[in-house]
């Protein structure tokens, strides 16, 4: 099976089956794998040269055109769509038949009630952040954490420190942006500051399981 992977949390998947992808993108964190651009700027004709036999895009982070593009030189096409943890299951399933592999869930760390109202900023310059239609914010539902923007109309809406409501925390995540601890002293002026993995934040797929567990002790008080 010849697949290109368009979507990092899709090749980290795709290599746990020991299903190595004929390219990545640049983002996939594998430089030992040909690249073949980023996610929203894949090198169409490239692809199309490798004649694989299936391309993994996600409907968010690629390119509607690119998709367009790829498919319209014959190529086979596979889109992944999560934004629950719920999903996940269900996806893995279906790229695994496609790629002709068994996949067996693993359990997940049981959700629990609301007992955290958390500011999650994903971006600086300007600051944005998440509502409830997306993977992140159902990861920290499940693990009690309240997305205080979680009602917002817009899926990645732009705010202001300043007008941050009230909330018990700032969970400052290492990607898409890299907060760090030089951001620490800004975020303060909202809340306490914790730092998680964005992987195991945003990334979905066999990292699943082990991010629910890792970013549930992450966050359990100190």
């Amino acid at each position: 099976m010849r697949v290109v992977s368009l979507v990092p949390s899709v090749t980290e998947t795709l290599l746990a089956w020991d299903v190595v992808p004929i390219a990545v993108t640049r983002f996939c964190e594998h430089p030992e794998l040909p690249h073949v651009g980023g996610t929203k700027d894949p090198d169409v004709e490239k692809i199309a040269s490798l004649d694989p036999d299936l391309v993994v895009v996600n409907d968010e982070e690629n390119r509607r055109e690119d998709f367009d593009a790829l498919e319209a030189r014959g190529l086979r096409l596979h889109v992944v769509r999560v934004t629950t943890v719920e999903q996940v299951a269900s996806e893995l399933h279906s790229l695994a038949a496609l790629v002709e592999r068994t996949y067996e869930p693993e359990p997940l760390q049981s959700p629990v009630s609301i007992r955290t109202r958390a500011f999650i900023p994903i971006w600086r310059r300007p600051w944005m952040t998440m509502n409830r239609d997306t993977y992140g914010s159902s990861v920290l539902a499940h693990l009690g954490v309240g997305n205080v923007f979680d009602g917002a109309r817009e899926r990645y809406p732009e705010v202001t420190l300043d007008a941050v409501p009230e909330v018990d925390v700032v969970l400052a995540p290492s990607e898409p942006y890299p907060f760090g601890s030089r951001h620490a002293d800004e975020l303060r002026t909202v809340a306490p500051v914790r730092f998680v993995d964005g992987k195991d934040l945003f990334w979905w797929g066999v990292r699943t399981p082990g991010a629910l567990v890792r970013l549930g002790a992450a966050l359990t008080p100190r």
